[in-house]
């Protein structure tokens, strides 16, 4: 097991077949996991789910003997979205439920992310328990009629289907409503288009012939370039912008504007509001724009900002007792109805209140005036603590004196990637932009100088 800690922001993520993600370490992975929950009188079940990278098969093979080893059941769901991972835990009264993926990361990639039996993400609690038996190398082995079994969940999709048609109104169709939706050549290929037909949508797929290699491959919520495209061409209602596991969406207007996580949290905050559901506190992050905050703010309503990733956003809506919650890069939760981000339960959501408004997605996105926001990555090296950086932290502190309480500045680590970011609010989007990259510059300088003290 490697040094540090093994648990991300968002499960274990890496190069498949490289350590950690190799064959031998899922083995091992699937020993401890199903370790970590063996003191029962029943032997665990777990439900295991992929997206659609060629390393999937190979990963899920490996997670699924390594509890099977260890005495656990193992259902397995196939390609299906993190979300509907989350739900069929729940539904299969397991233990715990496994998604093989990295997301929205490049085909080489891969990953692991745990939830619990009610659906939620592990704890870190729980994430260190299943570190230290990895750690200890002190799992659980059977042998014999103790061996868990391995079987398949036949209608997984169709258990999923049902639940996003659930939390529409009784007999609620999409009849008049023409989707475009890009699937990012991911896990929703299948299960994302047959939603919205079965829903009565007219539906034009794109991003949905996977072939192991092509996930997220200029396609889905990273790269909506494609779906713009054939939403003005097609004359369609909305474009949905899924990633590869399918838990985030960015929506296309009928011009072919994006609308981002923001955007997409203020429609549902306008439409509950306007319904008389009282939403006095919702849940974004570090990241959400400064203009969603004073357009939340001029309806009476607390935004709560959050650590990136969208575990965090959940606990901070558990322990508000919010229902609406969304990172900017997509990931919407609507902890009324599932207790992750779900990219289709948030599409589904915002052509409801298309239909019932008879607003169009152009004009529902006025809710928000954004202030230009510019983020600039900066690669590193190692890990590197900013606050030892007295550049870094001079140059922070002169552009927020610029910017005169009339913008913001955020500088941090990825959680998922060996970069800096680097974001810069204000109303001038020029001068943003320059001050982006002055920031970004002094990192990318303090870092490598540092780097080079080290080295002599």
């Amino acid at each position: 097991m490697p040094a540090g800690r093994l648990f991300g922001t968002d499960g274990i993520r890496g190069v498949a077949n490289v350590a950690p993600l190799t064959p031998e370490f899922l083995v091992n992975l699937g020993k401890a996991v199903a370790s970590s929950w063996a003191a029962g009188a029943q032997p665990p079940r777990f439900v295991v789910g992929r997206d659609t990278r060629i390393s999937g098969p190979m990963l899920e093979a490996a997670l699924a003997a390594g509890m099977s080893a260890s005495g656990a059941e193992v259902l397995l769901a196939g390609v299906l979205p993190t979300p509907a991972i989350a739900h069929l835990t729940q539904v299969h009264k397991a233990t715990a439920g496994a998604v093989i993926s990295a997301s929205h990361n490049p085909f080489a990639d891969n990953g692991v992310k745990f939830f619990a039996a009610d659906g939620f993400k592990l704890s870190q609690v729980q994430e260190e328990k299943i570190e230290h038996l990895l750690q200890a190398a002190s799992t659980k082995q059977v042998t014999g009629a103790d061996l868990g079994r391995i079987r398949r969940i036949e209608d997984a999709a169709e258990v999923y289907t049902r639940f996003l048609i659930r939390t529409l109104p009784a007999g609620f169709r999409l009849r008049g409503i023409r989707v475009a939706i890009d699937c990012a050549h991911g896990a929703a290929y299948r299960v994302g288009p047959a939603v919205l037909e079965e829903l009565g949508a007219t539906v034009t797929t794109i991003g949905g012939a996977p072939d192991g290699v092509n996930i997220n491959l200029e396609q889905g919520a990273l790269h909506p370039q494609r779906l713009q495209s054939v939403v003005r061409d097609s004359g369609a209602t909305l474009g949905i912008a899924l990633d590869g596991d399918a838990d985030r969406v960015l929506l296309v207007d009928g011009s072919g504007s994006v609308l981002d996580g923001d955007e997409i949290l203020a429609i549902l905050v306008d439409a509950r509001l306007r319904s008389g559901n009282p939403t006095a506190t919702v849940v974004g992050t570090v990241m959400s724009n400064m203009g969603l905050e004073i357009a939340l703010k001029n309806r009476g309503v607390t935004l709560i900002r959050a650590s990136v990733g969208d575990r965090y956003v959940v606990e901070e809506m558990r322990r508000h007792a919010a229902t609406l919650g969304a990172e900017p890069s997509g990931h919407v939760v609507l902890l009324d109805h599932h207790t992750t981000g779900d990219g289709l339960l948030a599409a589904l959501a915002v052509c409801r209140i298309i239909l019932e408004s008879g607003r169009d997605l152009t004009q529902l996105r006025g809710a928000v005036s954004k202030l230009a926001q510019v983020l600039v990555n900066v690669q590193l090296d190692r890990p590197t603590d900013l606050q030892r950086l007295a550049r870094v932290q001079k140059t922070i502190a002169q552009v927020e004196r610029r910017l005169d309480g009339r913008g913001r500045v955020l500088v941090r680590p990825s959680g998922t990637e060996p970069v800096v970011r680097v974001m810069v609010e204000g109303e001038h989007e020029d001068r943003v932009r320059a001050y982006a990259a002055e920031i970004a510059a002094a990192v990318a300088e303090a870092c490598a100088s540092e780097s080079g003290k080290e080295q002599a």
